[in-house]
């Protein structure tokens, strides 16, 4: 059984930063890849940034956090980080770690989520 549990969430001014930690149990973690969500009450579950399981971690990044948030993984350790810089009201929101088999599309292993608040 994959389980992914999520830490590193919490109270943040805006301008600041955090850094998100998922540590990844039940699978070869270096055979998977994994990604940062997250989810505002009553929006939609969105894509910020993932990062392949192959060539050294080839990664993606949602308009709306590139050049701010960084992920990075860390096979040894079988976790994946999400690191926020210049952090917004806008980016309050529960934040979800996930991961995926290479040869699928879905995301289909989750966290339990993680609860970030930036205040203004």
């Amino acid at each position: 059984q994959v389980k992914l549990v999520e830490s590193g969430g919490g109270l943040v001014q805006a301008g600041g930063s955090l850094t998100l930690s998922c540590l990844v149990s039940g699978r070869t973690f270096s055979e998977l890849d994994m990604a940062w969500f997250r989810q505002a009450p009553g929006k939609e579950r969105d894509l910020l940034a993932r990062i392949t399981y192959w060539g050294g971690g080839t990664t993606y990044y949602a308009d709306s956090v590139k050049g701010r948030f960084i992920i990075t993984r860390d096979n040894a350790r079988s976790t994946v980080s999400l690191q926020m810089n210049s952090l917004e009201p806008e980016d309050t929101s529960v934040y979800y770690c996930s991961a995926r088999e290479p040869t699928e599309v879905s995301w289909h292993y989750w966290g339990q989520g993680t609860q970030v608040t930036v205040s203004s």
